[in-house]
């Protein structure tokens, strides 16, 4: 089993509750493939470098997971159909890849920000 990030972007337009199925349905279809979620960070919403399918704005979400190749299939299979998913990007990551909490405000950050 590899590990994996996904960065997806979602269609500014639609709700919370769409962002949380999107987001649930990717941890369903990871896990009944056999992986397992490591980490599921919400960005929010950011403007884009350029519109993507006429849209200035996207909502990010990025996760970690463990998967073999063929979850990551379907996985893409079902952001290619959802209309609401503008963009994605799966990278496999490296054997020696740490997972680290990066969200603002945390202790590591605040630690460096002294130093």
């Amino acid at each position: 089993m590899g590990m994996y990030e996904t960065i997806s972007i979602i269609r500014p337009t639609v709700g919370e509750d769409v962002i949380e199925q999107i987001s649930e349905k990717t941890a369903a279809i990871i896990t009944e493939a056999g992986g397992e979620i490591l980490k599921v960070d919400k960005w929010g919403l950011k403007q884009l470098a350029y519109p993507i399918q006429k849209e200035p704005q996207g909502y990010y979400v990025y996760t970690v997971f463990t998967d073999d190749s063929a979850g990551v299939r379907e996985m893409e299979r079902i952001f290619r159909i959802d209309e609401n998913v503008l963009k994605y990007m799966t990278i496999k990551l490296g054997k020696d890849f740490v997972l680290t909490d990066t969200t603002p405000g945390t202790e590591d950050e605040e630690e460096s920000a002294e130093a």
